[in-house]
Formats: C-alpha cells, sequence, structure tokens
C-alpha cells in the first residue's frame, strides 16, 4: 500500500516458487525479498534469480527481521543490493527504493544508448563499404596504369561519386534518427537505379568475369523507397554476386511483382545457398558456407531486409532454375 500510494506498480509473490514465475514472466524492476520464509527461503530465491530466473540488472533488496551480522554478509554475497530490516520506517523503505529502482533505470538508459551507438557504428561502417570498394578498385586501376586510355575519365568519375555517396551516408545518418525514414513519401525510378547500378559496378563485374544482363522496366515505373537508400540496397546484393559468383552471368531486372508492387531482381549463377541454411540468411553476421570461403552474411542483407520492410515491402531469397541465386527486392508501387 505504502508502495503503490507513491506510483509504483507492485506485484506481490506468496512464495519463492511463485516469485520465480513472476520474474521468468515479467522481470521488475526491483525485487523486495524477504530473507527468512517457509520452505524456499531468500537465499534459495536468490539462488534462482542469478542462475537465469530473472536478469542480472534487477536489483535485490533483502526485507528482515534479522540483525545478524554474518547473515546480512551471506545476503550481499548472495547479490543483493541493499536490505531494509522489519519493522522498518516508511521514509527509509521509500528512499531506498527510489534509490536502487532509479539506479537500475539509469543502467538500462546507458546499456540501451550504447546498443544504439554500436548499431549506428556497424550501419555507417557497413554502409561506407561499398562506395569505398569502388573508390579503392578505381584508383589503384589508374595507380598500376592497366586500365585503357579511354577508360581513365569513368575511372575518375568513379571515384568522384562513391565519394559523394559515401559523404551523403555520413550525412543521412547524422541528419536523420532513422536508415532513410523522411516524414515525406520518395520514390525511387526501378529503371534508373538498373542503370546505375549497371554503369556503377561495369568495370568491376567486368574484371570478375561476369556478363550483365539487365531489363529495365519503362521509365516511367517508380517504388515508394528513397532512391538512395534503394541503390544501397541492391548493390549489396550485386556486390555479393561479385564476390560468390565470379565468371557467371548476373541477372539485373525491373518487373511487375504482387498487384500494386514492382520488384528488382538481382539473379547470379553461382552455387546458391544451401536449403538447410536459407533460414539463417537474413540473420546478421551468419556464415552460410562452411570453409575458409564461405558465404558470410554479414551485416548486408539482415540490414537490406529491415530497409526493405520499413518501406512497406518485402526481399526474399529464391533458389534459381538450373542452379543459381535469385534475390527479389519487392516495392509498393509510387503514384
Amino acid at each position: 500500500m505504502l508502495l503503490s500510494r507513491q506510483g509504483y506498480e507492485v506485484v506481490t509473490a506468496e512464495s519463492g516458487p511463485r516469485a520465480l514465475e513472476i520474474c521468468q514472466d515479467d522481470p521488475p524492476d526491483l525485487i523486495l525479498l524477504d530473507m527468512m520464509m517457509p520452505g524456499m527461503d531468500g537465499f534459495q530465491v536468490m539462488e534462482e534469480l542469478r542462475g537465469g530466473a530473472a536478469p542480472p540488472s534487477v536489483p535485490v533488496v533483502f526485507v528482515t527481521a534479522a540483525q545478524d551480522r554474518d547473515l546480512l554478509l551471506r545476503a550481499f554475497d548472495a547479490g543483493a543490493v541493499d536490505y531494509v530490516t522489519k519493522p522498518f520506517l516508511p521514509e527509509e523503505l521509500l528512499a531506498r527504493v527510489s534509490a536502487h529502482v532509479g539506479l537500475k533505470l539509469t543502467r538500462d538508459r546507458l546499456e540501451r544508448v550504447a546498443r544504439e551507438r554500436e548499431e549506428l557504428v556497424n550501419l555507417v561502417a557497413h554502409d561506407l563499404k561499398n562506395p569505398l570498394s569502388s573508390v579503392l578498385f578505381a584508383s589503384e586501376m589508374l595507380k598500376t596504369g592497366a586500365c585503357k586510355p579511354e577508360r581513365v575519365p569513368r575511372y575518375m568519375e568513379m571515384i568522384h561519386e562513391s565519394a559523394t555517396d559515401a559523404l551523403g551516408y555520413i550525412r543521412q545518418y547524422l541528419e536523420s534518427s532513422g536508415r532513410g525514414e523522411t516524414a515525406d513519401v520518395q520514390q525511387a525510378p526501378l529503371a534508373s537505379t538498373i542503370d546505375w547500378l549497371v554503369q556503377r559496378y561495369e568495370y568491376q563485374l567486368e574484371a570478375r568475369g561476369i556478363h550483365v544482363v539487365a531489363q529495365r522496366p519503362a521509365e516511367s515505373v517508380q517504388v515508394r523507397i528513397d532512391e538512395r537508400v534503394l541503390r544501397q540496397v541492391s548493390e549489396n546484393l550485386v556486390t555479393n554476386a561479385m564476390k560468390y559468383a565470379p565468371g557467371s552471368e548476373l541477372l539485373i531486372a525491373g518487373q511487375p511483382g504482387a498487384p500494386g508492387y514492382w520488384q528488382l531482381v538481382v539473379a547470379d549463377r553461382g552455387p546458391g545457398i544451401p536449403a538447410a541454411k536459407q533460414r539463417e540468411l537474413f540473420k546478421p553476421f551468419v556464415r552460410l558456407h562452411d570453409g575458409d570461403d564461405g558465404i558470410s552474411s554479414g551485416l548486408g542483407l539482415s540490414l537490406a531486409k529491415q530497409i526493405v520492410q520499413n518501406a512497406g515491402g518485402q526481399l526474399w531469397y529464391e533458389d534459381r532454375k538450373s542452379g543459381g541465386a535469385r534475390f527479389v527486392i519487392e516495392l509498393p508501387q509510387a503514384g
């Protein structure tokens, strides 16, 4: 009653086993635990809690009539953060509960900020990888002098475009909290996206012995997603094919999907994904083939699927007829 009047939501348990059930179903922000109880005492409950019945971040305050020093030391050794002796002063109980709940919530916020920062670092590093790889490829071709003279302007243009994209990705993260999420409905021309993919990766694909077949839809076809974001997603699929399907044919196509949707398809003639591993395909940092040359989806496919879903679409994998991998991005038609 005292705690409820102060705005706390209080859930009571009449026994140790019942307390453990509650903690497993809905972990609280603080546990007030009697030290001496019939059947299962507070120390046994504490052992179960620290064994996994509740998250380790949940603070436990022992409530006890005992003032034996050794017993209290045992309570702290078991993992208690504080204790209150009965009979207690209301002001003391409220002060201790307020302090430990406040510390717990602050710790939760700090952990959340740390996770979000780590996710942001991973996202930025991932999205910078493709444009920087293009910069490195073009600069190496120019540095070694291995390129044909007539291709030099295109390599210079590739370096400039890729560096501009990299800066654009950085600004995107600094200026918005989401991945390409804006208040306005964005539109991306499907044909132009396919042209951009072919042009950006033409020489890199050629160096890997990959022949590109592009099937463009009508110029008027637009899908509901930011154009820069669609490029980010689709170039992940192209660079995967470049790594894992050298010397083959790569199809990049725009085609009708479900009613009201259009698809961007990237299909290669590489080894494909083993059936047993396809369910793991869109999980981050999963190795899909055994051995040193196994396919690791890294963050790419996991993030790509999340981005497409945020735009109201779907991304999935299919085995390609006659062998190979087929990735499909399906997005709502704009307009």
